[in-house]
């Protein structure tokens, strides 16, 4: 398989259409490849807090459309990043709440499977009071592999992945808007995460600063084995990365650590 990482720029003084256009084009770009990523809340920026309401979509909006039409045209499997979803109102609410969402598409421009980010971040601030958590995970079956979807603050959370392998995950996709001050810990869990559950990771981050917040960058595809196959700068970038899917399977009869899981399973308690 071949994958392209859009390491997407997002800057302050660059509007949500604009980006939003810029977006599709470079997606569209990628016709020839199987799978494109792009990082997390990338209309509006991950730390943008107070554009999440302003700028926050129905889950089938602008961006919606953009995107599939964009994977239709390039005919690839399209994993869209996220965007501030806005729910659909409840009990006479003038707004719906507010979600951390990923959008996939088929290469048919088709959706795939929308996911609501688990962890949110910021603690007592930001997201993780301004957005509603979501409660369920999601794989999305290619024909090559399965993918796992998880957003940015989901990789501190090994659980959740280990989850998702349980589900049939062998490629674990992740959007991010990581800050720069935490690269270190960015590449450190994207290995981590591969290593222990055998599976390939794609880690999508953004460039730029964006609400005073400078940006990572460094998307990262990590093999199996915590091999890294490909890594990206500071800066907006593509990179595409050739991978073996096969490679999954093999790792885990040569070495299968998993089948020596004791804790985390349905086992009693007392």
């Amino acid at each position: 398989m071949r994958a392209s990482l859009i390491q997407f720029r997002v800057d302050d003084d660059e509007s949500v259409d604009s980006r939003r256009r810029r977006a599709t084009a470079l997606v569209r770009d990628q016709a020839g490849v199987d799978l494109v990523v792009l990082p997390e809340l990338w209309t509006t920026g991950a730390f943008a807090y107070e554009r999440f309401g302003t700028e926050a979509e129905p889950l089938r909006g602008p961006t919606y459309e953009a995107m599939a039409e964009a994977a239709r045209d390039a005919g690839v499997w399209l994993h869209a990043g996220s965007i501030p979803e806005r729910g659909a109102p409840a009990g006479g609410a003038d707004d719906g709440p507010l979600y951390n969402t990923s959008l996939v598409f088929s290469p048919s421009g088709e959706p795939a499977a929308f996911y609501r980010k688990i962890h949110r971040f910021g603690f007592d601030k930001g997201e993780a009071v301004l957005m509603g958590a979501g409660t369920e995970t999601v794989t999305v079956r290619l024909p090559e592999t399965t993918l796992g979807v998880a957003t940015c603050y989901d990789l501190r959370f090994p659980e959740l992945f280990r989850s998702l392998v349980d589900a049939g995950a062998e490629t674990l996709v992740i959007p991010a808007g990581w800050p720069e001050r935490r690269r270190s810990h960015w590449t450190l869990l994207a290995q981590a995460r591969a290593v222990e559950n055998q599976a390939y990771v794609l880690a999508c981050g953004t460039a730029g600063t964006h609400a005073g917040v400078p940006q990572a960058g460094h998307s990262i595809v990590v093999d199996p084995w915590g091999e890294v196959l490909g890594e990206a700068g500071a800066d907006e970038e593509i990179l595409t990365v050739e991978f073996d899917p096969a490679k999954v399977a093999t790792t885990r009869d040569q070495f299968p650590a998993l089948k020596d899981r004791v804790l985390g399973l349905d086992r009693p308690h007392r």
